[in-house]
C-alpha cells in the first residue's frame, strides 16, 4: 500500500515555521467528515518573514506554480488564492493552495487565535482552522462544499461531549444543514433553540417538525451563500483577467 504524501508536506511546513492553519479537506478528515483528499489547502498569515518561509517551504517540497497569480503579499491580502503542485519525488500528485483573506471568515489573526491544535504521528502539533471557522470558509459556490457542511456539522454534533456549551449550542442550531439534525438539536436544547430561531426560519420550520419547509429554507439559504459567493469573486477574477493581459500592474 502506497503512504499518503500528506505527513511529507504538514512536516515541511512545519519544519520551515511557517505560520499558517490547516483547512479544506484535510481539515475535513481531521474532523471527521471526509475520507480523503490529496490536496492542501493553507490559510496563512500575510507578513514578509511567514511568507519568505512558505517560499523556502514550497521549494523543499519542489512546488511549481500552476496557477495565476504568483505567491505574494498583495494577490493574497486582496483575497486571490495562490496555487501549486509538488514535483518532489513521491509529492508528484500534492497539490498546495494557499489563501489569506476569505468571504464571510474572520482576518487571520482571530483565526490563528481560535485554532485547533492536532498532533499527529509522525509529524508533531500541526495547527487546524476551528470547525467553527471552517463551516464559514465552505460556504462557497461550489457543489462539493456543501455535502462537506452537512458533514461537518453531524460530526461536530456526534463527538461533542454530553453536556456541550452553550457556544457550541448555538453552532449547531445556527449552521446545521440537516433537517434531522436540527430537530434533534432543537428538541434537545428548546430554549436555545427559541432565540436562534428569531434569526433563522429554517430552525423555526425545524422546530414546528415541518420537513419540508425545512427542507426548503436550507435551500434557500444555500442558494443566497452561493449567490453571495459569486459577487465576491466577480471582481476578483475580473482583477485577474487584467493582471494576465497586462493591463495594471501585477504586484
Amino acid at each position: 500500500m502506497n503512504r499518503s504524501p500528506i505527513p511529507r508536506v504538514l512536516s515541511t511546513l512545519r519544519r520551515h515555521r511557517v505560520k499558517a492553519l490547516l483547512m479544506g479537506g484535510q481539515a475535513c478528515i481531521l474532523y471527521g467528515a471526509a475520507e480523503f483528499s490529496r490536496d492542501v489547502d493553507l490559510a496563512v498569515a500575510v507578513d514578509p518573514g511567514n511568507l519568505a518561509r512558505l517560499r523556502a517551504a514550497l521549494a523543499a517540497l519542489g512546488a511549481e506554480p500552476v496557477f495565476f497569480p504568483p505567491l505574494s503579499a498583495e494577490s493574497l491580502s486582496r483575497g486571490h488564492a495562490c496555487h501549486f503542485r509538488c514535483r518532489a519525488p513521491g509529492l508528484e500528485s500534492v497539490r498546495v493552495d494557499v489563501i489569506a483573506v476569505m468571504r464571510g471568515v474572520d482576518p487571520f489573526p482571530r483565526l490563528w487565535r481560535r485554532r485547533e491544535r492536532v498532533r499527529l504521528p509522525g509529524i508533531g502539533t500541526v495547527p487546524v482552522m476551528a470547525v467553527t471557522d471552517l463551516v464559514q470558509a465552505k460556504k462557497t459556490q461550489r457543489d462539493k462544499d456543501w455535502p462537506m457542511i452537512r458533514r461537518l456539522l453531524e460530526a461536530d454534533v456526534a463527538r461533542s461531549p454530553r453536556h456541550a456549551s452553550r457556544a457550541r449550542i448555538r453552532f449547531w442550531l445556527r449552521e446545521g444543514r440537516t433537517p434531522a439534525l436540527l430537530m434533534e438539536v432543537a428538541q434537545r436544547h428548546p430554549r436555545i433553540a427559541a432565540e436562534e430561531a428569531r434569526r433563522r426560519p429554517a430552525l423555526r420550520a425545524a422546530r414546528a417538525g415541518d420537513l419540508a419547509a425545512t427542507e426548503e429554507t436550507l435551500r434557500r439559504e444555500e442558494d443566497q451563500e452561493r449567490a453571495r459567493d459569486r459577487r465576491y469573486w466577480k471582481p476578483l477574477r475580473a482583477e485577474l483577467e487584467r493582471w494576465r493581459l497586462g493591463r495594471s500592474r501585477f504586484p
